[in-house]
């Protein structure tokens, strides 16, 4: 019997998760097929039987999901309790359980750059589902010191109630930062600009932008302007899916140069 996963979101369409993972379950013999679907938040519950009825046998959640589907799990991984997100959903005996594995995605990502981060300063843009994520990886790495700026300021104040250390900034403020980290979708569209002040950029300042495609959004061509380290959401994609593809298949798929250039074609 083939199984059968999904990656859910809205918007879903730039989402190159389907590639990754067929691509791994082709490379690696597996009886599988990988879909997006563009997912309404009243299809929540119905699309969790389907996890439950075997009809489906893992998901991926994205934006704007990953709180919102923690009410229909019955058991969350220390790691999804922690960030209040999931981003990956499977079946195991009876229970319907919700994972994260966007944390490890980061900090892997993060510590290959050979980027310090140990007691600098991030400031990170947006309040969306991964954020939490990041900051529990940044707290792993022994970061100093997080600021966190948000259009919607409420959506700021509600990581500020998960993590009571992190400062909240008036968006389109910018404070002292090693480490500049645009969780928001602004960069999906090759249009979109971050109005934040780039006079200050420097070659030991750092700009890490969540989003991987397209692979240089005007957040990161501005702050390489300016002579600032950049690096794309890629590689943080990719060992997030690696562990998603471990948790459902019990494979360890090779991230190899092979698995980053499919990506780029």
């Amino acid at each position: 019997m083939s199984k059968k996963f999904l990656v859910i979101g809205n918007p879903i369409e730039h989402s190159l998760s389907p590639k990754l993972h067929n691509y791994w379950i082709k490379k690696n013999n597996l009886k599988a097929s990988y879909d997006k679907k563009l997912l309404e938040h009243g299809e929540i519950k119905k699309l969790i039987s389907s996890v439950r009825e075997e009809k489906i046998h893992g998901l991926n959640v994205t934006v704007p999901f990953k709180k919102m589907v923690i009410p229909f799990l019955d058991i969350l991984s220390d790691e999804a309790k922690n960030s209040q997100s999931v981003n990956t959903i499977y079946k195991d005996k009876d229970k319907i359980i919700g994972d994260n594995t966007d944390i490890e995605g980061f900090k892997i990502a993060l510590e290959s750059t050979k980027q310090v981060i140990k007691n600098k300063k991030a400031f990170i843009l947006g309040a969306g589902g991964v954020v939490p994520s990041i900051i529990v990886a940044l707290k792993k790495m022994k970061i100093s010191r997080i600021c966190l700026s948000n259009r919607t300021e409420l959506k700021a104040l509600e990581i500020k109630k998960l993590f009571p250390e992190i400062e909240i900034i008036k968006w389109g403020k910018v404070t002292s930062f090693d480490i500049i980290i645009n969780a928001t979708s602004i960069g999906l569209n090759e249009k979109d600009e971050i109005n934040i002040d780039y006079k200050n950029t420097s070659p030991n300042k750092f700009f890490y932008d969540v989003i991987y495609n397209p692979k240089e959004t005007n957040f990161l061509k501005k702050a390489k302007e300016f002579g600032a380290q950049t690096e794309n959401g890629k590689m943080m994609f990719i060992y997030q899916a690696q562990k998603a593809f471990f948790i459902w298949h019990n494979i360890l798929p090779l991230v190899d140069d092979q698995t980053v250039n499919l990506l780029d074609a």
